[in-house]
């Protein structure tokens, strides 16, 4: 756990000394985004691609975020279906697989296995239509313990690669990075006209907001025994079941967790995770157990929160893009997009 949520990214800008003085010192920004998860750092990347300027204020280390503890694979999971969510879903599919194709850092599309114990509906799932190769599996296909199953191509992001990456464009880009604990929106208006909020689980507090709460993960990860396709089953009876192959690893998991808080991994838990993966996927069984991550999803009740607040705190224009539960990655780019948007025509 330590692993994935310390590294060397503290360095690459330092905190500066309080956000009224920032401003008085120059700090000449159109936008301030509260967050450095995916969600903050895809959005404030969408923003500067339209000629804004852009700082990020974090209260966390960029691999102390729930992104990076992420196992982040493309999958809509956690989140109700609907139209905006099937069209983000659809559009972050698209970026990061031309991301993968370019080769940037931690993105490769998977082959994907996503089987059923028991007979699934006949018609093709709702987020469907984002996946160009999506194909029911047939009875040829699947082992004796498998009712039924879909396979397709999906890309899977290793966060630790990954967000380096968008925080290095950012930068490079122009963007600027102060580290600083908010405690509510208001304070942000100290760096830029115009905010986003992209705090996850601190929208709970930052605009009280009591839908929002946190869904615990808790994982394995095993050095790879050569495994290259992911297995996704929701049906086990003894927990939700996955297992995703990354370059040196395998994240296998998991739980969900709601309302709990806890950081700490308990052993009895990773070792129901290792079993029930095990036994759909032997060659776990002498696996090396390297990790025991554990995050907190920012799930909220009720579903994303993505709208522009015209007169927030003092006034200030706020975008809200926060609540995408276990489904961050998945929904980045399609919500950075119109959060982007939003926040461009409050700026003018």
């Amino acid at each position: 756990m330590d692993a994935l949520r310390s590294g060397p990214l503290s360095w690459i800008q330092p905190p500066r000394s309080e956000p009224a003085a920032g401003r008085e010192e120059g700090i000449d920004v159109d936008v301030v985004v509260i967050g450095s998860g995916v969600i903050g750092l895809t959005t404030a990347l969408r923003l500067q691609e339209k000629g804004l300027r852009v700082v990020v204020v974090t209260a966390d280390g960029l691999l102390s975020t729930a992104s990076a503890v992420a196992a982040a694979v493309w999958y809509p999971v956690g989140v109700a279906a609907g139209d905006r969510v099937a069209g983000w879903s659809a559009a972050t599919f698209a970026v990061l697989a031309r991301q993968a194709e370019d080769g940037v850092p931690g993105v490769v599309m998977r082959d994907t296995w996503m089987l059923a114990l028991g007979r699934q509906p006949e018609e093709v799932p709702w987020w469907g239509a984002a996946v160009p190769d999506l194909r029911r599996l047939e009875p040829a296909e699947l082992a004796p313990a498998y009712a039924d199953g879909w396979r397709f191509t999906a890309p899977t992001v290793e966060m630790p690669l990954y967000l380096p990456w968008l925080l290095g464009r950012f930068l490079d880009n122009g963007g600027d990075l102060v580290h600083r604990r908010l405690d509510t929106l208001h304070q942000a208006g100290a760096w830029a006209p115009v905010v986003v909020n992209a705090s996850g689980l601190g929208a709970r507090q930052l605009c009280g907001d009591p839908a929002m709460r946190p869904v615990r993960g808790q994982l394995v990860l095993v050095r790879n025994p050569g495994l290259r396709a992911s297995l996704r089953i929701q049906d086990d009876p003894a927990g939700y079941t996955y297992v995703h192959p990354r370059s040196g690893d395998v994240v296998l998991g998991g739980t969900f967790e709601e309302e709990d808080w806890g950081l700490g991994s308990d052993p009895e838990t990773a070792a129901a995770i290792l079993a029930r993966c095990a036994v759909h996927v032997p060659e776990l069984r002498e696996a090396e157990v390297i990790g025991h991550p554990v995050g907190l999803r920012p799930d909220r009740r009720g579903g994303v929160r993505l709208e522009a607040e015209a007169a927030g705190p003092a006034g200030t224009p706020v975008v809200h893009n926060y609540g995408h539960g276990g489904a961050g990655v998945t929904l980045s780019w399609g919500c950075a997009d119109e959060a982007a948007e939003l926040a461009a025509t409050a700026v003018g």
